[in-house]
C-alpha cells in the first residue's frame, strides 16, 4: 500500500466541513477521503461540497442516476479508478438500473440505455477526452434529445469528475472499503483495480 500524496484529515477536523459533509451520507454512506484531503484548506473542501451539491441537484430528466452514469463514463475515460468505483457505487445508491450498471460499457449499442442517454454518454466521453473531442456530432445529437440547461447540468457533473479525477489520481487517494468492495464486485471484471488508491 503506498501512501496518499497528502494524508486525509480526521472527519471531525473543521466543523464547517463535518457538517457540510454529510451530503455524502446520502450520496456514498460515508465521506469520501478526497474531502476528507481537501480540508487542509477547508475553503476548498466547503467550495467543492457547495459544487458538488449544485451539480448533482435533480432537475427534472437528468436524473441522479444518469448523473452518476456520465460521472462514471467520464472518469471511466478519464482513467481515474477511485472515481469510477465511488460514481457506480453511487449510481447503484440513486436507483440506477441494474441492466445499465451491467452494460455500462456498451451503453452505444446496448438496449438498457435509450437514444437519449447514449448522447449523453457519449457527451461524457468526448467532453472528458485530452484534447477535448466536442465535435459538431456529438452537439448536434445531444441537442436532438436535451435543453440548454439540461445540457449545462450534463456538463457540470462532467467538469466537476474532471477536477475529482485530477484530484484523486495525483493524490492517490485511498479508496473506503465500501467503494472497494464495489468495484471487485461490479467493476473488476472490465480492468478496474485500485491501484494507486489502494
Amino acid at each position: 500500500m503506498s501512501l496518499p500524496l497528502v494524508a486525509p484529515l480526521p472527519p471531525d477536523a473543521n466543523p464547517e466541513v463535518a457538517q457540510l459533509a454529510t451530503f455524502f451520507n446520502e450520496t456514498l454512506g460515508f465521506c469520501p477521503n478526497s474531502v476528507l484531503t481537501m480540508q487542509h484548506r477547508p475553503a476548498i473542501a466547503t467550495a467543492f461540497i457547495e459544487l458538488n451539491k449544485a451539480v448533482m441537484a435533480n432537475h427534472g430528466r437528468v436524473s441522479s442516476a444518469l448523473k452518476r452514469l456520465i460521472g462514471y463514463v467520464s472518469s471511466l475515460a478519464a482513467g481515474c479508478q477511485y472515481c469510477q468505483a465511488h460514481t457506480m457505487l453511487a449510481a447503484g445508491r440513486y436507483g440506477a438500473e441494474q441492466e445499465q450498471m451491467d452494460h455500462i460499457w456498451e451503453y452505444a449499442t446496448h438496449a438498457a440505455f435509450s437514444p437519449a442517454e447514449r448522447a449523453a454518454l457519449d457527451f461524457a466521453v468526448a467532453a472528458s477526452a485530452v484534447p477535448n473531442a466536442v465535435n459538431d456530432t456529438i452537439a448536434n445529437n445531444l441537442r436532438q434529445h436535451w435543453n440548454e440547461g439540461e445540457i449545462v447540468e450534463m456538463l457540470g457533473v462532467i467538469s466537476l469528475f474532471g477536477y475529482l479525477n485530477r484530484w484523486n489520481d495525483s493524490m492517490g487517494t485511498h479508496l473506503e472499503p465500501g467503494a472497494v468492495a464495489l468495484g471487485e464486485q461490479q467493476l473488476a471484471g472490465h480492468g478496474w483495480s485500485p491501484g494507486k488508491h489502494a
